[in-house]
């Protein structure tokens, strides 16, 4: 079972187990794409906070359903004391709790659904495969079944959400240049630039360092391309330095994980290096530089 990170290290004894195991994990995804939905409100991005919310809600009606299920067969709610072992990881949100909101989008957020909802399906078909009772058996299979059918609901509402945000003359010259890395390079370094024309003295120098290194980056790749993925480009390039750096640290990443030639990848990951430290650099000290200018 690939898509498990870990196995079940023991076969699930009873429905009362199979009950609580269900409610857990259920229970689990709603709190998480909940409390990510009210960070995405927070920060500014209600469009993906409602996608959130809406997985939040979904996964509460699969809670009360796996209750209702629980009423019914046994007469009584699941017990988390039933739980024998700890479950393995099925819910992943995939950097989306601490990625800036303006890198999600839709596509990227129903993907990361998705994946999760496979994972899921792939634990209780495990569950299935090596239950030693027929009603724990069947059990795991109605999960499993259940968990397909919210795979495919899932995978319509991704499918629509990237032709929806690959659609329109005016957003393909944005996306296009969100997904040239050497243009982004080129963006954040005139980013930089300007917030260094209006720094104080000792500010200044780092800024106009890190927009150098920007542009010393953009030369290279246009020199030297690197065959970095453009998934997951928002629509149009982010006008907040950090946002940007934390968008390249991720491109750079993701190319040094994926390249095969040695050469290539050691490209990759000396960027990933530099964009990491700068990310770093400019999420620390930033703050500090805008409080100073709005009191300037």
């Amino acid at each position: 079972m690939r898509l498990l990170k870990a196995e079940p290290p023991a076969p699930v004894k009873s429905l009362e187990e199979l009950f609580a195991i269900a409610h857990a994990m259920e229970e689990e995804a709603a709190a998480r794409y909940a409390e990510i939905a009210r960070r995405m409100r927070q920060e500014g991005n209600p469009s993906i906070a409602e996608v959130f919310e809406r997985l939040s809600a979904d996964e509460k009606g699969h809670l009360d359903s796996v209750v209702y299920w629980s009423e019914r067969e046994k007469g009584k709610a699941p017990d988390p004391t039933q739980i024998r072992w700890k479950i393995p990881e099925t819910f992943d949100d995939e950097g989306a709790a601490t990625t800036d909101p303006r890198l999600l989008s839709a596509y990227r957020t129903f993907s990361m659904a998705v994946r999760n909802e496979e994972r899921a399906f792939a634990f209780w078909a495990y569950v299935s495969a090596h239950a030693e009772s027929q009603d724990v058996r069947r059990a795991a299979e109605t999960m499993a079944h259940e968990e397909l059918g919210h795979v495919a609901t899932l995978r319509r509402a991704r499918r629509k959400a990237f032709h929806s945000e690959r659609s329109g003359a005016a957003g393909q010259r944005s996306r296009t240049e969100a997904q040239d890395t050497g243009h982004l390079e080129r963006r954040l370094a005139e980013l930089l630039e300007s917030l260094a024309d209006t720094a104080a003295p000792g500010e200044q120098a780092w800024l106009r360092e890190l927009a150098g290194e920007a542009r010393g980056h953009a030369e290279e790749l246009a020199g030297a391309p690197l065959a970095i993925s453009a998934s997951g480009s928002p629509a149009s390039i982010p006008d907040d330095p950090v946002a940007l750096a934390e968008l390249l640290t991720e491109r750079y990443l993701e190319a040094a994980d994926h390249l095969r030639d040695e050469e290539a990848v050691a490209r990759a990951q000396a960027y990933a290096a530099r964009a990491i430290n700068r990310l770093a650099w400019l999420r620390a000290d930033l703050p500090e530089i805008s409080a100073h200018r709005g009191h300037a």
